[in-house]
């Protein structure tokens, strides 16, 4: 079970909020696509190791796609936010709002760090 996986020495976790920049040929025209969303799965060992994509498309529907590690294909994968989670795979993901999921990448709010050094302050009064 992998935690994380290194393309081309970016480094990258489950949960975290990625593009991710794939060849894509056209005819005789290569072109990038980038493909932005968060990491829910990393699965394999060594050259089949391989991750899952998701993101929210038009219209509100999950678009989940699953590139190989060692593709010539991707170029880069480029870390846009880290996500603090405490899972493996972030499976369950498929059922939350949009709303839910910012939870995940967003780091704690000043409001709840100030309500935190107060709870702590009053504790330190009442030992006294």
């Amino acid at each position: 079970m992998a935690l994380f996986a290194t393309h081309n020495s970016s480094e990258f976790h489950i949960g975290d909020l990625v593009r991710v920049y794939q060849k894509i040929q056209e005819d005789q025209k290569i072109r990038t696509q980038v493909f932005e969303g968060m990491v829910i799965a990393v699965r394999g060992i060594g050259p089949n190791k391989s991750f899952t994509v998701r993101r929210i498309g038009a219209g509100g529907i999950g678009v989940e796609r699953i590139f190989p590690l060692a593709s010539p294909l991707i170029e880069k994968v480029e870390v846009r936010a880290k996500g603090r989670v405490r899972r493996a795979k972030l499976y369950y993901i498929r059922t939350k709002t949009s709303r839910e999921l910012a939870d995940i990448t967003k780091k704690k709010s000043v409001q709840s760090q100030t309500k935190l050094r107060s709870d702590r302050s009053k504790r330190k009064a009442k030992k006294k």
